[in-house]
């Protein structure tokens, strides 16, 4: 894991096409607010929601192998 030290209004480029900003750092409640500025075909996601989609897309491919009938 590559790790930066950034202040407000500092930039990290990634590939040369995605952007992130510090926009805000709130330490009194250990929360960072970022910008993220990116091509639209990348999906950017909080880790929570991208695990809850991962979890759902599986569950989906489960149920849907259970409805396939192997006897032919």
């Amino acid at each position: 894991m590559l790790v930066l030290n950034r202040k407000v209004n500092q930039k990290i480029i990634i590939n040369g096409e995605i952007e992130i900003t510090v926009l805000a750092v709130d330490s009194g409640r250990g929360q960072v607010k970022l910008g993220i500025s990116a091509p639209q075909h990348y999906s950017i996601y909080r880790e929570e929601i991208w695990r809850e989609i991962e979890k759902e897309n599986k569950e989906a491919v489960g149920e849907s192998i259970e409805k396939i009938n192997f006897d032919m």
